[in-house]
């Protein structure tokens, strides 16, 4: 199974399942072990390989343990301290990972719960565990652009030196992503005179910084819209479209209501909302591959957005034709889900499961 179909399939159990999770040991065994053992590729019934309620032999507290201890080639090279599902990560409730961590051989500390799983080193101080992560990782918002550096900790491409050299950069990326994220959606203080100091030469009372937050907001989120439609006036242009039609599925469920209301000959008509539906998840997929291979093809009840302009490649459908729009989404095993939608902003919220079933196709 490729990595990445493990690590969905693993997020997926998370997604199904957290509300029902009510303990750190039901944590343990719906969502951690099955990410030891899918993910990183150890053998969580071979105590040679992941070893539970590790204790070490000095340097800690007496009956103080941590949850799992993963060996490679002999060596312990990761701790893993857990918390139940939901519970915020923080480490000044998991001190035993920082002890444990100084004195053992591991050089990467990981702290989760199932759902969150922050990796720490000790880049700022050798044997000391940092007190930030150098990667983290949320199954339920995974980040494409870590799965390279999560996959060089798994167990058959486990590289050290390879993860310590990438992990300074890691860390502050990842940080500073956060940190921009986080300036996004509340400026602080000193964001909001960082930028408005461009613009207005004045003294910074409290009153023009209650003035300058709000416009300082507003001009962030006009930018990254105006980012967002440039990237599709680049990929997308308005001339590239090129619409084929299909026949409905014979297994697709029918209804009168799903009937499409056209009058050409074969009752297939494609709308503008179906087209720029078309050009929306083309926009979502062109992270992960190159847009000229995102298609499109109507049919009678619904739209179909193929990879390569091939039928068993489909990427979503789109439910055009009925006064409730849903967005037909593909799990893993091909089966077809309908996502209602209020506008066409809505197949936004579904970016993630888009992006996920493009890799799975490629």
């Amino acid at each position: 199974m490729e990595f990445e179909e493990s690590l969905n399939q693993v997020a997926a159990k998370v997604r199904d399942l957290k509300e029902g999770i009510e303990t750190e040991e039901a944590t343990k065994n719906a969502f951690i072990m099955p990410f030891i053992g899918q993910v990183l590729g150890y053998d969580v019934f071979n105590p040679t390989e992941v070893v539970p309620e590790f204790t070490a032999d000095v340097g800690v507290k007496k009956g103080e343990k941590v949850d799992y201890a993963l060996v490679h080639d002999g060596q312990v090279q990761i701790l893993i301290e857990c918390k139940k599902i939901g519970v915020p990560l923080s480490l000044e409730n998991a001190s035993q990972l920082y002890r444990y961590f100084a004195v053992t051989n591991a050089r990467i500390g990981v702290l989760t719960n199932g759902q969150v799983w922050n990796f720490y080193m000790d880049i700022d101080e050798p044997n000391r565990m940092d007190s930030k992560p150098f990667l983290v990782l949320d199954l339920l918002d995974i980040d494409p652009t870590i799965i390279p550096a999560l996959q060089k900790l798994t167990k058959p491409a486990f590289d050290l030196d390879s993860i310590a050299s990438s992990a300074e950069e890691l860390k502050y990326v990842g940080a500073l992503k956060r940190a921009v994220g986080d300036e996004f959606k509340e400026p602080s203080d000193e964001f909001v005179k960082l930028l408005a100091s461009h613009v207005y030469e004045g003294a910074f009372y409290a009153s023009v910084m209650e003035k300058f937050r709000p416009l300082v907001a507003k001009a962030l989120k006009q930018y990254l819209s105006d980012q967002v439609n440039d990237r599709l006036k680049t990929a997308l242009g308005a001339d590239d479209i090129k619409i084929d039609t299909i026949e409905p599925d014979a297994n697709e469920e029918t209804n009168d209501e799903d009937e499409s209301n056209g009058n050409d000959d074969d009752g297939i008509v494609t709308t503008e909302e179906e087209i720029a539906g078309y050009r929306i998840i083309k926009a979502i997929a062109c992270s992960d591959v190159d847009p000229e291979r995102v298609t499109m093809r109507d049919a009678k009840k619904y739209c179909a957005i193929f990879l390569d302009d091939n039928n068993r490649k489909p990427i979503v459908r789109l439910y055009f034709n009925t006064k409730q729009k849903y967005l037909g989404v593909f799990d893993e095993n091909k089966n077809c889900e309908r996502m209602p939608i209020d506008t066409l902003n809505g197949i936004y919220a579904y970016s993630e499961q888009i992006r996920e079933e493009v890799r799975r196709l490629l």
